[in-house]
């Protein structure tokens, strides 16, 4: 991607502005004296770690929160927003990764959802509705058809309806979070075209993003915090990866990879000949303390490789063991579990946590056996193990009886390591752990990782970021239609080889 942005549009009055905002929670403190100023006409980002302010900040400036000390000035005047109603009524609007669309109804109801609708005798005017909304979508150049119900649009498609609702009312300071997570290369693109559309129409756009080269492409300024302080501000111009990584974590970016070498010769886990629905004839071995890393692009099998590794999938041929120890075919989760085989999936949010449970509940309920005898759950096992798991992976929460929605998009996915460790897995698989994840957490994770493979668990990882695969590896696979295309020693590795494997050619 580009490194360079156009230069933004400076004003004598920011657009929006917060100063010195403090926020505590239990006498935590998540922000202090936190600061952000934002202009019309530009694209500003909001960068840190997970837990380092980015949204309680947003939370306060879109009136979910009210701040215990510190100001807001819109266009240079001091407003208190009592609720998000009153701060989109400002015209301050945040769009989350979650979007607020109502699948059921149509594009343009969607639209104009907040808006009073034109009626007459108690009748809906829908030609004027649907005039309405084309309007909108008209100043986002897009051409989504208005009857269509919102729940067969793509995740694009939803993203410029959620846009084009903003605009409806009348939004002029946006707040994006994570807004490319679901969406392809093509789409984001396309999105990019619209917000610089927005930015030329003067709308102010708060991009907070955990992609870095996203940022360099498109944003004017950035503005970084941790720890709840505001770091850095400054234009995207002046600055670099390096920098950014090494103000959001404190430290330099090279040192987010731990030392390698933990690998023995001890074969942990043999696979013979395996076939799925994409997978086709696989074979490899994994050995003892060995970081094993599979890449691939999408579609290639990677991720349904470690579904029938984890049983939860079936295979149609091929043989697993365990050491020297065979499972039956297509075993199930709990007989590969009992084998000492536990699988970290993708979609933590959905298959690995239950957001509404707390952290103890949700640790406690993949360990069952561990926290009961006789049929009886102990409550001071469930403390302990919680407890340790929690130490050791520095989940940061308020407390273990927290819900696990609540917490932060990093701290979620150690709630998922933590409750598959405490089962002690001989072998770990892990989908994309982590994606969605600042860089300061996924330094945590590495470490964590070749943590574990020094005390002789295997971990088998599989990434779509090749840079990933070569810094936390000590040997990648690479998969291509459903097969091996490719073997290479981390050390030995580069991306242009491991790329030349993902599609299917020799380096």
């Amino acid at each position: 991607m580009s490194t360079t942005s156009p230069a933004p549009t400076t004003t004598a009055v920011p657009a929006f502005e917060a100063h010195d905002i403090v926020k505590h929670f239990d006498g935590v403190h998540a922000l202090s004296g936190a600061h952000l100023s934002v202009r019309e006409g530009e694209i500003h980002a909001l960068l840190g770690e997970n837990g380092a302010g980015k949204s309680t900040m947003v939370k306060v400036l879109t009136g979910i929160y009210a701040p215990d000390g510190g100001r807001i000035l819109r266009n240079g005047e001091e407003v208190t927003f009592a609720n998000v109603r009153v701060a989109n009524r400002a015209g301050i609007v945040a769009l989350y990764q979650e979007l607020s669309i109502i699948p059921s109804i149509s594009v343009a109801e969607n639209i104009m959802l907040g808006e009073r609708t034109p009626s007459r005798g108690g009748l809906v005017q829908w030609a004027a509705l649907r005039s309405r909304a084309k309007e909108q979508l008209d100043r986002l150049n897009q051409k989504i058809p208005l009857k269509m119900l919102a729940g067969d649009l793509s995740p694009v498609q939803q993203t410029m309806v959620a846009f084009a609702r903003a605009l409806a009312n009348d939004a002029r300071v946006l707040i994006l979070d994570e807004p490319t997570a679901s969406l392809t290369d093509t789409e984001i693109k396309d999105l990019f075209t619209v917000l610089r559309s927005l930015r030329a129409q003067g709308v102010a756009i708060v991009y907070v993003s955990h992609r870095l080269e996203e940022v360099f492409e498109l944003c004017d300024r950035l503005t970084i915090m941790r720890n709840g302080e505001t770091m850095l501000t400054k234009d995207v111009a002046d600055s670099n990866i390096d920098e950014v990584i090494s103000t959001m974590v404190g430290r330099a970016a090279g040192d987010l990879y731990p030392d390698r070498g933990t690998a023995t010769s001890t074969v942990a886990l043999s696979v013979t000949g395996l076939d799925g629905r994409k997978v086709k004839d696989v074979t490899f071995t994994a050995h003892k303390g060995e970081v094993l890393g599979i890449g691939g692009l999408a579609g290639s099998g990677r991720s349904e490789l470690l579904r029938i590794l984890a049983g939860a999938q079936k295979h149609t041929a091929g043989t697993i063991a365990v050491g020297d120890v065979a499972l039956p075919s297509s075993p199930g989760v709990a007989r590969a579990l009992d084998a000492g085989i536990a699988l970290v999936p993708e979609e933590r949010r959905s298959q690995g946590v239950i957001l509404s449970a707390s952290i103890r509940d949700n640790i406690a309920l993949a360990n069952i056996g561990a926290v009961s005898s006789a049929g009886l759950v102990s409550g001071g096992r469930i403390s302990d193990i919680t407890k340790r798991g929690m130490s050791d992976l520095q989940v940061k929460a308020r407390s273990s009886r927290q819900p696990v929605g609540e917490l932060s998009g990093g701290n979620q996915q150690k709630v998922v390591l933590a409750k598959m460790l405490a089962r002690n897995p001989k072998v770990l698989l892990m989908d994309e752990p982590t994606r969605g994840i600042d860089v300061g957490t996924k330094a945590e994770i590495y470490r964590l990782i070749r943590a574990l493979a020094a005390t002789g668990t295997t971990v088998i990882a599989v990434s779509s970021e090749l840079p990933e695969l070569i810094g936390m590896s000590d040997r990648i696979l690479i998969m291509h239609e459903g097969q091996i295309s490719g073997e290479a020693m981390s050390a030995e590795a580069d991306e242009e080889m491991l790329l030349a494997y993902c599609y299917g050619k020799t380096a």
